[in-house]
């Protein structure tokens, strides 16, 4: 099959470029199973070498190549053009500055991801016998949604919250956080919630489920949103309240 790109281009370096433009690719030959990453290879290496995109792992675990397919977030690594169709525009990702082409500046994202303490926190001495700190698999299953989040930004540069006003944390935020928030080895949960109160925190989510089908991992992200929002208003969870008991039901 033939498939025709259109792509959004920018280059703030070149007069002429810098500013937002559309450009077409057409390819031959391509299969079904073709992801659009390798599709994207192809016109780099065969056709355009200034075409500008980030890519690492290829398989979906690394989150570098996350865009806008089509007018939606994804990787293009996972989606096979029999998803996409024959023609496939991308864009970059909303709501963070582009640096060049399909590459945005990620700062503003990780500035968020840093606000939240994405890190155990734990000051009890360590157990005697030197192992680490041992969980019951029931009270792991309460946040082990929350662990599979990669950071690609999908859900944050798909929220219209987030478009609105960049200091908003973002749903992967309060992913991240949640992970530690219910985590009952963690002793940092009432901090985490703290800035998560402030004005820009999670109290800017509208409940508007973009977020949770953006996310190329499955994580009910509005979910967690919502748990976390309950955990502010009872109390934080140890020794308040159980967490299994504000599991928000979607």
């Amino acid at each position: 099959m033939d498939v025709t790109f259109r792509i959004r281009r920018y280059n703030p370096e070149i007069p002429g470029q810098d500013k937002p433009y559309w450009q077409e690719f057409s390819l031959k030959d391509v299969a079904e199973t073709d992801r659009v990453l390798e599709l994207m290879h192809r016109i780099k290496w065969e056709q355009d070498g200034t075409l500008a995109f980030r890519r690492s792992c290829s398989h979906g675990i690394c989150g570098s190549d996350a865009m806008r397919i089509n007018g939606r977030n994804a990787l293009a690594c996972k989606l096979l053009i029999r998803d996409v169709g024959e023609k496939v525009q991308l864009e970059p990702i909303l709501g963070l500055p582009v640096k060049k082409d399909l590459i945005v500046d990620m700062e503003p994202f990780f500035d968020h991801y840093r606000s939240v303490m994405p890190y155990f926190v734990n000051n009890d001495p360590i157990p005697a016998d030197g192992r680490e700190r041992l969980q019951d698999p029931e009270a792991q299953q309460i946040f082990s949604d929350s662990t599979n989040c990669i950071l690609c930004a999908c859900c944050t540069t798909s929220c219209p919250s987030f478009w609105a006003n960049g200091q908003y944390v973002g749903p992967a935020a309060v992913v991240q956080a949640h992970r530690f928030i219910f985590d009952d080895r963690d002793q940092a949960a009432e901090d985490r919630l703290n800035a998560l109160s402030e004005p820009d925190g999670v109290w800017r989510c509208r409940t508007i489920f973009n977020c949770t089908p953006a996310c190329p991992r499955g994580i009910e992200v509005t979910r967690a949103i919502g748990e976390v929002k309950l955990a502010i208003m009872r109390g934080t969870p140890k020794g308040v309240i159980n967490p299994k008991d504000i599991k928000v039901h979607m």
